[in-house]
């Protein structure tokens, strides 16, 4: 595919703007850790939301969501849309903890909630295993996408490909710090949003396809629109609805999508402004992330079920794909290569942005724990230039590994796979910790190691698929039942070993409790203890996690509610559309009604 002058013009202007963003915000960012990291928490929540809406983009997500689309339909993003469960919750009950804690990070929280040295080993060690090792591998299936998206549209080797976009957002990354990642990511957000939603329209009305209403009757797509698993299908429903919204949402750990927030998100709400600046960005995300931005993708994904059948036919097309990279996924970018000049240069600036805007938000973030969580707790006093300077050579560090990953891999559903595998069974205890004063480090620490050491003893066949490539074996259990049993059997040791190892100190536990006021039952023994040796601790009138959860199913209605209306549309499924609509409205009102609730009790 050649690219015009146009399209040059184009990816050039856009690449100046980026860096440009990192240069002038530099200065500014490199005075101390936390401008660095965390920008004075002083930023307004329609920015921190643009920039997660932006950071979630990823070049990774639409060659994910068409891997799901070709192989198990548009039901199949069910197993990234139960995140919305976790998203939600985030918003009307964590959001508002996370920013009253005024932590740098989330890592941070750990000797914020626990004692000892329990606490620090757990800080230092999952600052190194999150910020280095699950993030690479993070930034490794985004960087996997750009090798692929660079082999189809542009021609360019893998090692071309790593070696133009990681040198520019690494430089740009390490200048600007976390402000340059949001204002620039306010950029890149629109960017990415013209370029999705130019390319499914293009790509709808391309001759072979010709048009939506050709589209959705198509006897290659015909079966894959709906927009949940056919309950004839056991197995489909299993593994793509009950699995996801029963367990999975919960239970499993994964970036963007933390149980209790986390993560950069976590990294974003305590940047905010205010508590509520922290709420509304949370959930102008969520809103955006499920509800809208899905279908440019998966528009294109159906299209190429017309124009690339199968895998025959992008390898046909396509002859200079390596076969290690390819898959279903290589037909997103496959798609983009129909478009013409001009349209192709906003798609290929717009794809550069969203790979920009993921990997330089992975970077500060993990840089940010590397820094403040490993390197500061282990090196006595060191000076904020020092700090800043670590910071910056963590970033390249981070940006070598991953690249050096992605060149072995094959497939973004390899990654999201086992991140959502080794995360498993983590999740119920990040949600709990705030509420529940008998957790202590060593559930987490028991956590963690089992849920790592159980999904490997029951996915050992895969994880020999992954690494060597044989597909000749089968897990131990179905595949649906690997989730559940890992997080069932990690659940288990970690409540064994919270009744069996010492709880935190009475100091320790009220001294959390001023300062997140978390309320609840689960504080009721501390509570007690506090008024005898340190008098009655000024608590809400009401707890409004009740509330919150009520907020959170109305909001899941509401959201899910446009992302259905919004697909029936586009079926041209009126009556369906206008019922669902109507259920919406009526959730969005609930919605409002019950939020002002909360805030009138947060008043008293």
């Amino acid at each position: 595919m050649i690219l015009s002058t146009l399209d040059y013009s184009i990816i050039i202007t856009f690449f100046v703007a980026t860096l440009s963003i990192g240069i002038l915000v530099a200065k500014k960012s490199g005075k101390n850790a936390a401008a660095y990291f965390l920008s004075g928490r002083n930023m307004p929540w329609w920015l921190l939301g643009f920039s997660m809406v932006a950071t979630t983009f990823s070049t990774d997500t639409p060659n994910l969501v068409t891997d799901l689309v070709r192989q198990k339909g548009v039901a199949g993003n069910w197993l990234w849309w139960a995140f919305l469960l976790t998203g939600l919750l985030t918003v009307f009950v964590y959001a508002r903890l996370w920013r009253r804690s005024n932590v740098q990070t989330d890592m941070e929280f750990y000797e914020l909630r626990y004692s000892g040295k329990p606490a620090r080993f757990l800080r230092i060690f999952r600052s190194v295993y999150l910020g280095l090792v699950f993030n690479v591998l993070a930034m490794s299936g985004i960087t996997l996408a750009a090798i692929k998206i660079g082999q189809v549209m542009l021609g360019l080797s893998a090692g071309e490909t790593v070696g133009y976009a990681a040198v520019v957002t690494v430089i740009f990354s390490a200048l600007g710090g976390f402000k340059g990642v949001v204002y620039s990511d306010f950029l890149l957000f629109f960017v990415a949003m013209i370029g999705a939603i130019g390319a499914a329209y293009y790509c709808v009305n391309l001759p072979e396809v010709n048009g939506l209403s050709n589209l959705i009757t198509h006897p290659n797509v015909a079966n894959k629109i709906h927009l949940l698993p056919e309950f004839s299908d056991t197995k489909a429903m299993i593994t793509l609805l009950i699995i996801p919204l029963a367990v999975q949402w919960w239970s499993s750990w994964y970036p963007g999508a933390e149980p209790g927030g986390g993560g950069y998100v976590a990294q974003r709400m305590l940047a905010a402004k205010n508590e509520d600046h922290a709420i509304g960005a949370t959930f102008f995300f969520n809103c955006m992330h499920y509800a809208l931005r899905p279908w440019p993708w998966i528009l294109v994904a159906l299209a190429s079920l017309i124009v690339f059948p199968d895998l025959a036919s992008i390898q046909a097309a396509f002859p200079d794909v390596t076969p290690d990279k390819l898959g279903h996924d290589l037909a997103y970018p496959a798609m983009l290569t129909k478009l013409p000049s001009g349209l192709l240069g906003i798609v290929v600036a717009s794809l550069i942005a969203a790979y920009m805007s993921s990997i330089s938000t992975h970077l500060n973030w993990g840089a940010s724990y590397l820094v403040n969580d490993v390197y500061k707790q282990l090196k006595e006093n060191p000076s904020e230039k020092e700090l800043v300077g670590v910071g910056r050579i963590a970033t390249l560090v981070l940006m070598l590994f991953s690249v050096l990953l992605a060149l072995t891999l094959s497939s973004a559903s390899q990654i999201f796979t086992y991140i959502i595998m080794f995360g498993a069974g983590t999740g119920l205890i990040f949600i709990l910790r705030w509420f529940w004063w008998r957790i202590n480090a060593w559930s987490e620490i028991t956590a963690m190691f089992s849920s790592g050491i159980i999904s490997l003893l029951v996915v050992i066949p895969t994880i020999n698929t992954f690494l060597f490539g044989s597909e000749t074996q089968e897990g131990i259990f179905p595949a649906w039942a690997d989730i559940p049993l890992v997080v069932l059997t990690t659940t288990i040791l970690w409540v064994l070993v919270t009744y069996l190892t010492p709880p935190d100190t009475d100091e320790k536990l009220i001294a959390f409790y001023k300062r997140t006021q978390p309320g609840g039952p689960g504080w009721k023994k501390v509570l007690d203890k506090a008024s005898i040796s340190h008098g009655t601790i000024a608590t809400e009138t009401s707890w409004t996690v009740p509330l919150g959860i009520v907020a959170m199913l109305l909001g899941c209605i509401a959201v899910y509610g446009v992302l259905f209306t919004t697909g029936y549309i586009i079926y041209g499924a009126y009556t369906r559309s206008l019922i669902v609509g109507a259920i919406t409205s009526i959730a969005i009102i609930a919605l409002i009604s019950v939020w002002k609730k909360i805030g009138k009790n947060l008043m008293k």
